[in-house]
């Protein structure tokens, strides 16, 4: 299974590729477009953002990637840009990116327009060939599955020019089973909290790697403390020379078909987490044994076994 260790991974069908970590721009209000700017200074070429005013701005995230694009740090050809489309029940009711009166497919629509303004490529006239994002992704699934197909079928209307892939989040195993089956254009991502409470998403995990879907984790270090001081971490940590986090996201990557949302603020550790992605690789092509029961270990911990896919 391919590793964001190792490489980046390829969206489904598509030269498009998603590097190990993605730059979240949840909670970061104000500072939104001079923390992204900071981001793509500091290697970051994938960001993760959403249509919902309650936790982002996505607008400021517009502007920090234009002041990267403009100032020659980026080009709109190597990243990776995400919205997402967030249903009422996500949203501030005094804040909202479309009316909540209106159908699904209106709020989907205005949504989705809202969001290629805000994160155009040029802030005066813009290339409509570079106006686009390269994945939409559903921040949940709608109350019914019916709903869900409705706003899935109104989205795939966008695809390919303006939206190139779509995808879901905090969607459980069969949510995507019925979505998978159900649509017409396949979700690209799933982007789920990896903790203990869901098992890890074990089978979940398996269905996207069956179908070619990468899993985006959030939640990574927070959720996961016991993870972090456990053994298999400290032992990379120590053999490598990383901080806990470091490690744990490097394992984390290791198990396959995994990148992970990256929100720090701090430049030392965007800088940090990319070279401990490095220096681990690295370490594990010179000692791929040590590597590999390192790992097997820590599969066992998370419950990725090599069971077949049901």
């Amino acid at each position: 299974m391919p590793s964001a260790l190792f490489e980046n991974l390829a969206l489904q069908g598509s030269k498009q590729l998603i590097p190990a970590f993605l730059y979240g721009t949840a909670w970061k209000k104000e500072k939104s477009a001079d923390l992204v700017y900071q981001a793509l200074n500091c290697g970051f070429t994938a960001v993760d953002t959403a249509a919902q005013p309650k936790h982002y701005q996505e607008d400021l995230v517009g502007d920090g990637i234009r002041r990267a694009l403009s100032k020659g740090k980026v080009k709109r050809q190597d990243l990776y840009i995400q919205t997402k489309f967030t249903s009422i029940s996500g949203q501030d009711m005094n804040h909202l990116p479309y009316n909540p009166a209106s159908s699904i497919e209106e709020q989907v629509h205005t949504s989705i327009g809202s969001s290629l303004e805000n994160l155009r490529s040029s802030a005066k006239t813009p290339d409509l060939n570079l106006n686009f994002v390269d994945c939409l992704v559903f921040h949940s699934p709608l109350p019914t599955l019916a709903q869900t197909l409705e706003a899935w079928r109104t989205a795939e209307t966008y695809v390919p020019h303006k939206i190139r892939h779509l995808g879901i989040s905090n969607v459980s195993l069969q949510t995507l089973s019925s979505l998978y089956e159900a649509v017409n254009i396949k979700p690209a991502v799933v982007q789920n909290r990896f903790y203990p409470d869901t098992l890890y998403d074990i089978h979940l995990r398996r269905l996207c790697a069956r179908h070619s879907i990468i899993y985006q984790s959030f939640w990574t270090l927070t959720a996961n403390p016991q993870l972090v001081y456990g053994t298999e971490v400290g032992l990379l940590s120590h053999q490598v020379g990383l901080s806990l986090q470091e490690a744990l996201y490097c394992l984390v990557l290791g198990l396959g078909n995994i990148v992970i949302l990256n929100g720090t603020k701090s430049e030392k550790h965007m800088i940090g987490d990319f070279e401990a992605v490095s220096k681990t690789r690295a370490w594990a092509l010179k000692y791929p044994d040590d590597w590999d029961r390192l790992l097997a270990a820590f599969k066992k911990i998370v419950g990725d076994v090599d069971d077949p896919i049901e």
